[in-house]
């Protein structure tokens, strides 16, 4: 019987094995993302008489942007994406953005999908390719950055042994 305190899938997770969907399809593994965080604004109310405390009351949520980086990659499915944004698919859908539902989805070295976060009405907003430089052996790398409205957590349990 699994129990709270297990980890994820029966083996300590790492953070290096995760994928980026959008709309179930894979955009692609990424090497790093941040932004998976959630904030509440603190609204605090002093009642006349009560000394001891303020009240503190739960305010707005705020979700920041995504960043994702990865070295470079064949697959175009990333811009696919991108270009209802902005640009000729922006244009051809009215001017009118398309949001989508996005996911980070952690796995384990064999693929088996542990813990899922689902992100709501997510668009692109920032993407940054690579720096070259003569004399240069560093990765070519580039960084993607998304809004959206929010996300939930979702766990994937592993079957039985």
């Amino acid at each position: 019987m699994a129990s709270d305190i297990e980890p994820l899938g029966g083996d300590p997770t790492t953070g290096g094995m995760f994928i980026f969907e959008v709309d179930g399809v894979e955009i692609g593994t990424f090497r790093e993302v941040r932004g998976l965080e959630l904030t509440v604004d603190v609204e605090t109310y002093t009642e006349g008489g009560q000394n001891q405390y303020v009240h503190k009351l739960p305010g707005t949520l705020h979700w920041p942007n995504l960043v994702f980086s990865r070295g470079m990659v064949e697959s175009d499915a990333l811009f696919t994406w991108v270009s209802n944004s902005a640009g000729e698919g922006f244009a051809a859908n009215g001017n009118k953005l398309t949001r989508s539902t996005g996911a980070v989805t952690a796995v384990t070295s064999e693929g088996t999908r542990l813990r899922a976060w689902e992100f709501d009405q997510v668009f692109a907003v920032r993407w940054t390719g690579p720096d070259f430089r003569v004399g240069s052996n560093e990765q070519l790398v580039e960084e993607l950055e998304v809004a959206h409205n929010g996300f939930r957590a979702k766990t994937t349990k592993a079957p039985a042994p």
